[in-house]
This record gives structure tokens, sequence and C-alpha cells, in this order.
């Protein structure tokens, strides 16, 4: 491809709009272009990177017997309403009605799509096991879209779904995705985490995130330091043990916090820690509302709360909710009084002589004691995980937390959508069973902008060799030297032939102008064919990974490219 002829809009400045590093190199590498909140067109170069990756998911997909299949974006909500999920998704779902009234949905993901296929088309346990995958534009109406493709309303994504006559066999095909999903990661270059994960909206009984390390991630891995286990923060156990303090019991106190209710702020006013306060949230969800106490210096998980109640959705209740529940303002609420469930996490338990709300406003108790100064219904593991507690795993180390971006998550779903959408076959006996399922998905842009989070510098991006959009830049320095111009014309000419993805940037242009476009858009190799050093018999080989400059012969140019680019696909440079 020559550049002169190609469209890579590059920018000079950073977008005003940009929040992390991904968003503000794809938009100022020419890569992207905003059409809308959480709307994206791919521009030429952005959509070389998006194939790459697809055509190194689709081959371990198909190298692991998956299928590739299409489905249509657009569907009908009868489908979702089989499955329950129809009054169920939220307002992520985008809901939209044709000329004749009739409801649909842009499909965020496809189980009730493909479960449709399948319990049609299948009858019998000769046709199974069965994986059908796609790589498809999907909608999610996100409350608040940022960070680019990182997290975008529209999206696309590889999504799989796997049929299975057992869970002995769905769990076969759970491994083969996950190994798969290796696969994919490693081919892509990337360096990554694989980490245990709540099953959220897509159901099922567990799952595990793809997780690529980058300092700059959205999301917290939490691991062990000393066995392999790992969770992201949505799922990390958090053990109920302590001890309780060996002091006695203190008599409590009202004290006037006038205009304080933040737990940092009284804790100031007062002189108390906040690790020495309860804080008590009241949350709802299935039409019920529940107050939660937590230590003041911990932040509530509501993915907990859900899946302790066994919730179909969980929020924090509104400023009016609050008043109407407690009597008191938001900042000042408290466990006594309340007639709603009352639940603690287990550090409550070894807490003596703690600051507490009491619903009413500009006032908190010292000295506060469960037991003595109320009861709670029950207890649970409600909280985020933190660094230094102990692994819920092995017992033996500590967590810590690394940084991550998902790009990966795998599903063991069971017979959730088989059984509301009757999905049967017939066993060798003849008689009916219903599929066991699992489902797997890969965000396609979520992992090309996750490689620009792993992979860049402050000039730009520096792309693996397999995902960048040319794998080699030719730059003639000077386009008044015939010499030059033919020698980049032949270097150019005889690496298409070899089947490299090369760029040749034959603009008018300044040689700085060149390169600070070149490390922009981050070719991992650039060749630099200038007067001076031509003279000499020599040619310049830039490395974007190292900042290394490889001075070769012009005649062993295409040698020594080859073998670099060889070199930085098996990871040794």
């Amino acid at each position: 491809m020559r550049l002169k002829n190609y469209f890579l809009p590059t920018l000079r400045e950073n977008p005003s709009e940009a929040e992390v590093v991904s968003h503000k190199y794809m938009l100022r590498a020419g890569m992207i272009r905003k059409v809308a909140a959480g709307i994206y067109n791919y521009l030429p170069a952005g959509l070389k990177v998006i194939k790459k990756v697809e055509n190194i998911v689709r081959k371990y997909m198909n190298e692991a017997g998956a299928i590739e299949v299409l489905m249509p974006a657009v569907v009908p909500a009868e489908l979702w309403m089989e499955s329950g999920r129809w009054n169920v998704y939220g307002k992520e779902l985008l809901r939209l009605k044709d000329r004749h009234d009739r409801d649909f949905c842009i499909g965020p993901t496809h189980e009730e799509v493909v479960t449709d296929i399948v319990r049609n088309e299948v009858k019998s346990y000769k046709q199974l096991p069965l994986n059908l995958y796609q790589i498809q534009t999907k909608f999610r109406d996100e409350v608040r879209p940022r960070f680019g493709l990182m997290r975008g309303r529209e999206f696309i994504m590889k999504d799989a779904y796997s049929f299975d006559v057992d869970d002995a066999g769905a769990e076969a095909s759970y491994q083969k995705m996950y190994d798969a999903y290796c696969k994919i990661f490693e081919a892509c270059g990337l360096k990554y985490k694989v980490v245990e994960a709540d099953s959220g909206a897509i159901g099922g009984s567990f799952s595990h995130e793809f997780m690529v390390t980058a300092d700059t991630g959205e999301d917290f891995v939490i691991s062990c330091t000393k066995c392999d286990f790992a969770a992201n923060i949505e799922k990390a156990p958090v053990l109920d043990e302590g001890v309780v303090p060996d002091e006695p019991e203190k008599k409590s106190e009202i004290v006037t916090t006038e205009n304080i209710k933040r737990v940092v702020d009284v804790a100031e006013y007062l002189g108390i820690p906040p690790h020495k306060h309860v804080k008590t949230l009241i949350v709802k969800g299935d039409n019920k509302f529940f107050a939660i106490l937590i230590r003041g210096d911990r932040e509530l998980n509501l993915v907990k709360v859900k899946n302790f109640f066994n919730l179909s959705y969980v929020e924090f209740a509104n400023e009016d909710e609050i008043l109407r529940i407690t009597g008191g303002p938001v900042g000042f609420s408290g466990p006594k009084g309340l007639k709603i469930p009352i639940y603690a996490d287990y550090e409550i338990k070894y807490m003596k002589n703690f600051v507490l709300g009491i619903n009413e406003k500009d006032k908190h108790q010292i000295n506060a004691n469960l037991g003595r100064d109320f009861d709670v219904d029950g207890f649970g593991d409600f909280r985020n995980a933190v660094p230094g507690d102990k692994c819920a795993r092995c017992g033996e180390g500590e967590y810590q937390i690394t940084k991550g971006i998902e790009v990966g998550h795998i599903f063991k779903l069971g017979t959730k959508y088989s059984k509301a959408m009757n999905a049967y076959y017939l066993d060798k006996d003849g008689k009916q069973k219903l599929m066991v399922m699992g489902c797997y998905g890969i965000g396609i842009g979520r992992t090309a902008a996750a490689a620009i989070e792993q992979n860049h510098d402050e000039k730009g991006i520096i792309w693996p060799v397999q995902l960048a959009p040319f794998e080699v830049v030719v730059v003639p320095i000077n386009t008044n030297s015939e010499d030059v111009v033919n020698l980049s014309e032949t270097v150019y000419l005889r690496l298409q032939k070899e089947g490299v993805d090369v760029l040749i940037d034959d603009r008018d242009e300044r040689a700085g102008v060149k390169f600070n476009d070149a490390d922009l858009v981050g070719y991992p190799l650039r060749i630099n064919v200038g007067a001076k050093s031509l003279s000499q018999g020599n040619v310049e080989i830039f490395i974007r990974k190292t900042g290394e400059i490889v001075t070769v012969k012009k005649e062993d140019v295409i040698d020594k490219t080859l073998q670099l680019l060889d070199e930085l696909r098996e990871g040794k440079i």
C-alpha cells in the first residue's frame, strides 16, 4: 500500500474526548472516528487491525471444532421473553418496534437466537456436541460509554455457543474453549491472566475472564501470593475470620456531626479512623430492599449482594427511597428501627465500639456495639477484597491486586436456556433430555484497544507484529533523490512478494513528519532509506519495540527484515 493513496488522517494533538491511552492513540493514528457516544467509524488502518484480530480468533475457533455462522443483529422480543431475559436485562438492552408495532431488540448477546436454531435443527444425540460461533456487531446501551473501543455501545464481538449431551461433555467443550482462548491471546502477542469471574446477566454455574494486564486497565484482578488463584474483584471471596478486640464495651453516645456525612469527613471530625466506622447501605433488587452493613473503609460489592440474595438485579436505593425507609437523609443511615432485612459483612462480627449512623440528620452514635445496640438477620461476604486479605483458596497466601482489561469471557451455562426454550434431544435410548450449554465471548475491538494499553510509549503505539495495521513501513527520506526512490520502491515491492504487509510512505513530507507518524501508528519495523547511508551502501531498520536501529547492507535488507519479523512474532525481541 502506498501512503500517498491511503486514507490515514493522523492528528498532532491529543483529542479532548480521549480518556485512556488506546482511545487517544486510535484517534490520533487515524484508526477510528466518533459518530455518537460509544459509536465509532473504523477507518482503514483501524479496520485492518480489527480484521487481524478476527482472523486469529477464527483460526483457533475453527481448530477447536467450532463452526462459524452469522445471526441477525435485530432479534424479536418473543425469543427473549421465552428465556425470561426481556424483563430482566435492564436499560442496556436497546429495544425498538417495527412498523407493525412488534417488539425487537438489538442483540447484545445471542443465547436465545442460537438456542432457537439448535432446538429446531438438532434432534438426536448423534448430532452433538455442537459449537456454533459468529463474529458480529453488538449493541449495549451503556449508561456511560467511554474509553473509545474499550467501553463502547456498539462493538464487534466473537460469541460462541456449545451444546452437549451432559455435564461431562459440557465441561470438555468448556476446556476446549479455555485452551483455544489461551492460544488466541498468545497469538495476538498479549500478556494476560485467566481469572474466575461472576456470570452476571448471562447466567450459568461458573465462568472465567481473560484479562490483558495493563497499568491503565479499568478492571482489578485479585491474585494470591502463594497459589494460582486469580479472580476479578466482583468474584474474589473474603474469608470469615477475625478476632474480637479485647476491650470492654463502652457507653454509647449520640454526637452532633452537622453537615458532615461522608465517612472520611466524620472520621476526621471525630478523630476516630474510618476502620472504626460502620456504614449502613440501603440497596434494592427485585422490588425488595435490604440494609447491608460494612466497615467504613470498605467498598460494597453489589455482585456479591445479588448472588447472596439470589436477585436478578441489585442497585443502590435513591435518596427518596432512603428517606422513606430510614426516616433520615443519605449519609446518616443506621440499622436501628429499620423494617427491612439487615445483613452485615463478616468483618462487623469482629468490631467493637464503632461509629454508626442513627437515621437522623447531623447525628451519629459513637461506641455502638452489635448485639447491645442493634441486631442483624445474618452475615455474609459483601465487600470487595483488598490487598492483604488472606486467600480464600489456599488460606496461606495473601491477595494482591493488579490492573487488567477484560477481553474474553467464557461461561458454563448448564440448562438455563435449553430448559427455558425447550431445547431437547433424544438420547440413545430414545429418551428426551435437555442440552447442556456453554457460551464464550471475545471483544474484538477491546482486544485491539487492550493491545495498545499494554504496548505504547509517549510517541505512540507499539503494535505486536501480529496485530499491526502494517508490519513494515518503508520510508524514503529524500524523495528528490532518484537512488533513494528507486531502492525504496525495490524494497517495497520485494517485501510485498515475500508476503509482508508493507506500506511505503511516498508522501512529499519531511523525514521528521514521516518518522513521527510511523511512531504514532506503531509499525513494528521502519526501513529508512536515506541518501547519506545509501552512499555507503547501507539501509537502516528501526525496531519500534526497542528503539534500536540496525544498519544493514542494501542487498541484505530483505533477509534481515524477514528475520526481525520472525523474531518479533516469536517474542525474541
